[in-house]
Order: C-alpha cells, then sequence, then structure tokens
C-alpha cells in the first residue's frame, strides 16, 4: 500500500483515508493545508488488489464502517467525516 505525503509540519503520524471524488474528503485535505500539517494519505478508491484489501483492512482498524474522510492522528485519535474544529484540536491549531 502507497501512501502519498504532503510536507508540513510535523504533528505525529496523521493519515487521511479519502476518495478521489469525495468532496468531504477534498475539504480535509485543504484544511491540512491551510493549517500547513504534514500528512500521508491513500485515496482508497484508486487501489486495487492486495494494495486496496492492505487499505481497507488498515482503514477497518479504525473505523469499522468505512466511511469516508478517516483522518487518524498518532494511531489513536480517530475523526470521521469533516469535523474542523475537532482536527484543530487534536492538532492543537
Amino acid at each position: 500500500m502507497e501512501l502519498k505525503h504532503v510536507d508540513g509540519e510535523d504533528k505525529g503520524d496523521v493519515l487521511l483515508f479519502a476518495l478521489s471524488t469525495c468532496g468531504w474528503c477534498k475539504q480535509v485535505r485543504m484544511l491540512l493545508e491551510d493549517l500547513e500539517v504534514g500528512y500521508d494519505f491513500i485515496y482508497v478508491d484508486l487501489t486495487s488488489g492486495d494494495d486496496r484489501t492492505e487499505a481497507v483492512d488498515l482503514l477497518k482498524s479504525f473505523n469499522e464502517a468505512v466511511s469516508f474522510p478517516t483522518l487518524v492522528i498518532n494511531s489513536e485519535d480517530v475523526i470521521i467525516g469533516y469535523e474542523e474544529e475537532n482536527i484543530k484540536s487534536k492538532l492543537n491549531k
């Protein structure tokens, strides 16, 4: 499974599970970039085969419903959907 990285301020492990066609996923990405936070992301819908299985299995470990966007911070804080204030709070922004 290949993650894409966006450079920015190091706030720990910030991982976004997203869909390339999802408007809310785009909003989360734009928010992270506006906050200048470094993060990794994967567009699950653009994966296939073993990569997709690995991505979905990892996502399920944080969000059983497999819904998007799912933002995971340091493998402990999970934010499902676009929750601007919650994202800012968890990133100390």
